[in-house]
């Protein structure tokens, strides 16, 4: 469902594989009645154009129904759980001049990139809660 990776690629104002992480949520909330009723139909053929109109913009995710929320938000703290250091350490890492010198450049891009995804996620936290 989910390709390859099984990730979801978030932005700051929208998810980028919308219609991956609809689906996903869908499934992964169905009871078992549905999810077999889902299996027998192949899919929801009658939702399409429901999907095509419906964009997971930030404001779209804070109004998902309570189990789909709770399995985004249950979602984002096994990520960040993940990661080495938290979000305040980064931020303090980049705020600290003598430190951050101290790093390789390659050091130095890879803190900004862990920085903004984390800020992404912390983002969605927010908006899923």
């Amino acid at each position: 469902m989910v390709g390859e990776e099984g990730a979801f690629v978030l932005g700051w104002d929208e998810v980028l594989t919308e219609e991956e992480l609809s689906v996903t949520l869908k499934v992964l909330s169905m009871s078992e009645e549905e999810f077999k009723e889902y299996k027998e139909q192949d899919g929801w053929e009658d939702d399409s154009e429901e999907e095509e109109n419906s964009t997971l913009s930030n404001e779209a995710l804070s109004r998902l129904k309570p189990p789909c929320k709770k399995l985004l938000y249950d979602s984002v703290l096994l990520t960040l759980e993940s990661y080495g250091a938290d979000l305040k350490a980064e931020q303090d890492l980049l705020n600290n001049k003598e430190a951050y010198e101290k790093l390789s450049r390659r050091e130095q891009q890879a803190l900004h990139v862990r920085y903004g995804q984390k800020r992404i996620l912390h983002q969605l936290l927010e908006l899923v809660q």
